[in-house]
């Protein structure tokens, strides 16, 4: 039994990996590294400042990962992908619309302290 369950994991991993592995899969491994790379960022950010912060890369590796993830998606047809992807858009573009008004707002009360 454990042999034939271990040759039965060994055939899908192949079937995975191998027999249908595209440049589209190189495509979809890539955007999910960018949003790997996004939590490292966050993590080498919180650890330099030594409490939880997100640096504004981090929405920057979300937006690239998430372009490539669903460039992917529609490439494979599939739903789930492409709803996740197309509404994670609002919520990446909302934070840096914020991030933007934040700055903004930064920048007017220094220069009215400064009269």
């Amino acid at each position: 039994m454990l042999i034939q369950f271990s040759q039965s994991i060994d055939g899908f991993l192949h079937d995975v990996f191998v027999t249908n592995f595209t440049w589209w899969a190189v495509i979809g491994i890539f955007g999910q590294l960018l949003f790997m790379a996004r939590f490292v960022v966050q993590w080498i950010a919180s650890e330099r400042a030594g409490r939880s912060v997100v640096p504004l890369a981090f929405w920057f590796f979300s937006i690239g990962g998430a372009a490539i993830v669903l460039a992917y998606g529609i490439h494979r047809r599939d739903p789930v992908i492409i709803l996740g992807q197309t509404l994670s858009f609002f919520i990446y573009f909302r934070n840096l619309a914020l991030i933007a008004k934040e700055r903004r707002q930064r920048g007017k009360v220094g220069i009215e302290g400064g009269e």
